[in-house]
């Protein structure tokens, strides 16, 4: 009786939250003109859309204690809350961002969501189980079209797509999974080679949306790979060539985001260092309010970095700790909520000369700037 009850309540609240963003996400245009913030990527921007595609629970979140804190139910997000794209939606006075294959979401003035946990720059990344990064640009062209249609006036169509925020976050899962999955695939190239690949697609979409009419970009460059919890070894000690990708790659896109500001006429990006944060955080988390920089709050084994959280994977033994906010990590690869709102408020507020804000703009600066 109890476990009905437990579906019930949880599918009451799902329909509760997806009548309610469908409400705001299809709400009339609004009349003061709003900067709509469009997401791409991977599980860190997930909000839900891989609850709708035909994955595994690897690829998934939509079940206990996903969702445990904020929401009280899983939503989809790999964390305990909210992620950074929430905090960012809320600080732009925007509602919460919905996942583009979320049910009855057919409006999209405020943005949209199309990032995919499990997603990579390559095609290969995963590929059948999750959105790769070419998909959820076609998704996008869906969504330019449609504003194009709706605001009808080519002026104001061309202002809301040109005053929009792109943000991605990408990589991560080009370079975890050989590791993940034992794949050969880092024999056939040289680790550079490697990298330019993945760089030079992310490339071609940038391009697409620039083309498109797409003019503020935000990028959050790849954390310390061999360091997260499901990649750590043993030991203790970080995965020495997991890291040295996340850092070939962190080079390679700052070179890239030099290159399209003198390339491309009007291109404004913010760029931000997440692997420089999450360092600091797993090596002093006390200096930021957490007890717990290593482990992962859910998991099992060694630093909870089996990738085991609510028992739905292959593994299905986890332990859950008893409070999320000492931790950095919530899974054994996925971040707290209150690390995500630390990003989140970094990636807003942070000046220039921020030891974490790279690029030209903070996110506060990017929506608020003109084009």
């Amino acid at each position: 009786m109890a476990k009905i009850s437990q579906h019930f309540l949880y599918a009451f609240l799902l329909h509760a939250v997806l009548i309610s963003a469908r409400c705001q996400a299809t709400s009339e245009h609004p009349k003061k003109h709003v900067v709509a913030f469009f997401i791409f990527g991977d599980s860190f921007l997930d909000a839900g859309n891989n609850n709708y595609i035909n994955t595994t629970t690897l690829d998934q979140a939509n079940f206990w204690p996903y969702g445990e804190t904020f929401f009280k139910f899983p939503t989809g997000r790999f964390s305990d809350g909210r992620l950074a794209p929430d905090f960012i939606a809320k600080y732009a006075n925007l509602p919460f961002i919905p996942p583009f294959l979320q049910p009855g979401i057919d409006q999209y003035y405020y943005g949209v969501n199309f990032a995919s946990a499990g997603a990579g720059a390559l095609v290969e990344t995963y590929k059948g189980d999750v959105i790769d990064l070419r998909t959820q640009l076609r998704y996008y062209k869906k969504v330019e079209k449609w504003l194009r249609h709706k605001l009808g006036n080519d002026d104001e169509a061309k202002m809301t797509i040109s005053k929009a925020v792109y943000l991605f976050s990408i990589g991560s899962n080009d370079y975890m999974s050989p590791f993940l999955t034992n794949s050969t695939i880092l024999k056939s190239y040289t680790d550079t080679k490697y990298v330019g690949m993945v760089i030079g697609n992310l490339t071609t979409v940038i391009k697409e949306i620039y083309k498109l009419g797409g003019r503020k970009f935000a990028f959050i460059n790849v954390p310390p790979l061999g360091c997260l919890p499901t990649i750590r070894n043993s030991n203790g000690s970080c995965l020495k060539e997991t890291s040295l990708l996340s850092t070939l790659h962190n080079k390679a896109l700052s070179k890239l985001l030099r290159e399209l500001e003198e390339q491309l006429k009007g291109f404004k990006h913010s760029h931000f260092d997440l692997n420089s944060f999450l360092e600091q955080r797993i090596n002093h988390p006390s200096q930021f309010g957490f007890k717990e920089g290593k482990s992962a709050c859910c998991g099992t084994g060694p630093f909870r970095g089996v990738f085991s959280c609510g028992g739905k994977r292959l593994v299905k033994q986890f332990e859950l700790c008893e409070n999320p906010n000492e931790y950095v990590f919530w899974d054994s690869i996925h971040l707290t909520e209150k690390a995500y709102r630390q990003l989140a408020d970094q990636m807003w507020g942070g000046g220039v000369g921020h030891p974490h804000v790279l690029g030209p703009y903070n996110l506060m600066n990017l929506f608020q700037t003109e084009t």
